[in-house]
């Protein structure tokens, strides 16, 4: 049997979250087919928590863990971090240099899709439309009368960096950029305000099932909240709609972009991507590639649609994982 370390936790503000996920992987993976182990990582310790929420350290040097005296190493790891340094590139690095297979993509990619703006910057040139953008660096002298003349009202400022949606504001008016600018500073050190895109907004799983990319249902999101905030995607306040109400021919036009974006950029594991339709062209605003793995989250409702149960979804990248 192999012994599977499911890491959790991390170092941002959705931690909490990732803790949710790990524990439903736990929960969902086949216990007569693993030895399933609970990492938790933490930016005070890396630790193993055992079913009694007992806690043994990780020895950072190569990954394992004494228990009663006997030490375990892994055979994989299920990447289950949002947010740095799970979905940033720094575990996976890390684990590569270990020679630990993982199951989220390879540090290269991970590091991009974390930074939006390189993100976008990279599949641009495949023909991946995206909205009029503006970019800041903490320090930078801010001209708000210049940010609004390129990318107009109402507009989107966010950290560039952040796996959640945290400091994200939808500005109206000159007065409210300056605030919106710091509130997302708060996140990140530097930050891509987007022109606002009027149309339906959708999240695409893309994953590789079985050795084949595939394009899960895509789901549509209608926020009760201004946008798909924090509050939209965690607390409720949205509704989410799998299979997307959307034409046949608008659906084919999706999936062609979010394959096209997985396999330009050599993806491997789970991803998410978020588009936004605008006169029948989806323009793309982010890709997540460890997005959240609870009953509730979009890639999991995507993959029951598609006829995938967790445990099935979850094994799979476990033995795709090895298998690389």
């Amino acid at each position: 049997m192999k012994n599977v370390a499911i890491v959790m936790g991390g170092y941002s503000s959705e931690y909490k979250i990732s803790l949710t996920s790990g524990n439903v992987v736990f929960n969902q993976l086949d216990k007569t087919k693993y030895r399933l182990f609970r990492i938790h990582i933490l930016p005070e310790k890396w630790v193993y928590v055992d079913e009694n929420e007992k806690e043994f350290p990780i020895n950072k040097h190569d990954f394992s863990v004494i228990i009663d005296g006997k030490t375990i190493f892994f055979d994989v790891v299920f990447n289950a971090i949002h947010g740095t340094p799970g979905e940033d590139g720094l575990l996976q690095a890390y684990f590569q240099l270990l020679g630990i297979p993982q199951t989220s993509c390879d540090y290269y990619q991970a590091a991009l899709t974390f930074n939006k703006r390189d993100l976008l910057s990279v599949l641009k040139p495949y023909g991946i439309k995206t909205a009029t953008s503006f970019y800041l660096n903490l320090g930078d002298t801010i001209n708000s009368e210049e940010i609004i003349s390129k990318v107009g009202l109402p507009c989107f400022v966010k950290p560039n960096k952040s796996g959640s949606s945290f400091g994200i504001s939808k500005v109206k008016s000159l007065e409210e950029l300056l605030p919106a600018i710091e509130n997302a500073y708060k996140e990140d050190n530097e930050i891509i305000i987007e022109s606002f895109l009027d149309g339906t907004e959708v999240s695409v799983g893309v994953i590789n099932y079985k050795g084949e990319i595939k394009v899960l249902p895509i789901t549509e999101i209608v926020s009760e909240n201004d946008f798909f905030d924090y509050e939209a995607k965690y607390l409720g306040k949205s509704k989410e709609i799998t299979p997307a109400r959307i034409s046949e021919e608008l659906k084919v036009k999706i999936e062609n972009v979010a394959k096209r974006a997985y396999e330009v950029l050599k993806m491997k594991g789970f991803s998410r991507s978020e588009f936004i339709i605008v006169n029948n062209e989806p323009h793309m605003l982010e890709m997540n590639t460890i997005p959240g793995l609870t009953t509730e989250s979009i890639l999991p409702q995507q993959a029951h649609e598609a006829g995938i149960s967790l445990p099935e979804l979850f094994e799979n990248a476990i033995e795709l994982a090895l298998k690389n």
